[in-house]
């Protein structure tokens, strides 16, 4: 293929999960179709521009409407916690102080782990694609899909891919892709309907808990939206070694 009509590009990290295999780690030829935008030809290639942070053509660091020519080089990059990128021009939005989730509804199990850790986290089983960009873009809320076509859609900013299809694991993926490790405020949410918890005395719950837990128990939340209430049970047990070994993670990254 002749370098004066394709253009050269490489994925970087995290991005290279997009593509086929003898195309990751690499350089490549890929002729565009006419003149496309960044945002358009990365897309064509595989990665969503969610994931997508730094773009630099021939060099020089460009935003997603930048119109590839061929013969270029083009270079894209994932978010790098670890690497400072201030001064170059970034297609991805800066962080967010309280990182907030719309999931697809296919990650229910994942928008009650991401509860249970304290994020505000909408997830219903039946919103349409058309609603998750939206909620998305209108509440700056990070669209969590494995749907990539979902997240190719403009109005999305924010958003990422689970790679796996184990609820735990992508778990541990959002924790580390988002450093949420040191913002967890565990069992403040309830994990039914993303309510706030509030602290309850036993005499308020009595009545809706089973038979003997308040005088076993005295310490209850209650959600402020659905009522519904928590205790520190067996389940709670297990709920805390998840969070032991997420917090883990933050020790040894």
């Amino acid at each position: 293929m002749d370098p004066k009509v394709g253009v050269t590009v490489r994925f970087y990290g995290a991005l290279n999960d997009f593509l086929s295999p003898e195309r990751r780690g690499q350089e490549f030829l890929h002729v565009p179709l006419g003149g496309p935008s960044v945002k358009d030809f990365i897309e064509s290639l595989g990665p969503p521009h969610p994931e997508v942070d730094v773009v630099l053509v021939d060099g020089e660091a460009v935003d997603f409407a930048y119109r590839v020519r061929p013969g270029s080089r083009v270079a894209v990059y994932p978010p790098f916690h670890s690497l400072d990128v201030t001064p170059v021009t970034r297609v991805g939005p800066p962080p967010q102080e309280e990182p907030r989730f719309v999931l697809d509804v296919g990650l229910g199990r994942l928008a009650g782990f991401l509860r249970m850790l304290g994020f505000d986290s909408l997830w219903r089983n039946d919103y349409a694609d058309d609603v998750l960009a939206r909620l998305s873009h209108d509440e700056d809320r990070i669209l969590l899909t494995r749907d990539l076509g979902v997240l190719k859609r403009g109005e999305v900013l924010r958003g990422y891919f689970p790679r796996s299809t184990d609820p735990a694991h992508q778990l541990v993926e959002v924790v580390r892709r988002f450093g949420l490790t040191a913002r967890m405020r565990p069992f403040t949410r309830c994990l039914a309907c993303n309510g706030a918890l509030t602290s309850a005395q036993p005499h308020e719950v009595h009545g809706r808990v089973p038979e003997g837990v308040t005088e076993r128990h005295s310490r209850f939340q209650q959600c402020a939206d659905c009522q519904r209430v928590y205790w520190a049970g067996s389940h709670h047990q297990r709920m805390q070694a998840l969070i032991d070994k997420l917090r883990e993670l933050e020790r040894v990254e």
